[in-house]
């Protein structure tokens, strides 16, 4: 697996690293956002570990330009930030990061993070698996997700990864209410570390790419003091 550090902090880049390396990764490191972009395209790297702040351009800009690259790898990204508030780590993952670590922060947590994200992606394999329902369909052997219009018509949507592993949780146990935990345990594995709440935040940003109103939602529903559901009958 291949990870990108975009970190400007030369020795908190080679703690990571240094981590990394030992348990089998290959990285790549870079100190300026810009420079991570250009990296981005011609390495395509599996993950990225990205610092919040940097110079030129910062680590929400890198990530919005990633995650808008069309025909790229849609890698993992997991975002370091020097600041703990509520309010940054909301715009990190609005922006498309699927974790994050605030500074300082224990190389072992980062690596078990690391490991976790990575999994999610070798868990899955085998049969082609394709569900389907009244608007939406998934192929998970191709990664592919389309909602359903009038007609015969159908609209790509344009995910990340982790909404995509989201959307196919939901669908593949249609009407089933989840809490917190077990979407967790589904999507990021055992070794989670974070707040449990970024789950709401992936719901949210899930919500405004197939909601038609995500204020209020007709498919992913919240289930008050539970967790949420997915609702959408299934084709026949």
């Amino acid at each position: 697996m291949d990870i990108l550090i975009v970190e400007d902090e030369a020795e908190i880049a080679q703690l990571i690293q240094l981590y990394l390396e030992k348990e089998g990764f290959n990285c790549r490191h870079c100190r300026d956002g810009l420079t991570a972009v250009q990296v981005f395209q011609e390495t395509q790297p599996d993950l990225i570990i990205l610092d919040l702040m940097l110079p030129g351009l910062d680590g929400l800009e890198v990530c919005a330009r990633i995650r808008q690259k069309p025909g790229n790898k849609d890698p993992y990204i997991l975002m370091l930030t020097a600041k703990g508030e509520e309010i940054d780590r909301i715009i990190g993952l609005s922006t498309g990061a699927d974790d994050y670590m605030v500074k300082p922060f224990s190389p072992r947590e980062l690596v078990a993070r690391v490991r976790a994200l990575l999994r999610r992606t070798l868990r899955e394999g085998g049969r082609s698996r394709t569900y389907q329902t009244q608007h939406f369909t998934i192929d998970v052997d191709q990664r592919n997700a389309q909602r359903h219009l009038e007609g015969q018509s159908t609209d790509p949507l344009d995910l990340t990864t982790l909404e995509f592993d989201l959307l196919t949780t939901f669908m593949s146990y249609p009407g089933r209410v989840w809490n917190r935990t077990q979407l967790i345990e589904k999507l990021w594995g055992s070794d989670f570390y974070g707040d449990e709440r970024v789950v709401d935040t992936h719901i949210a940003r899930l919500r405004k790419k197939i909601e038609p109103d995500p204020s209020n939602p007709t498919f992913v529903k919240t289930v008050i003091g539970v967790g949420y559901k997915f609702e959408d009958m299934a084709e026949a």
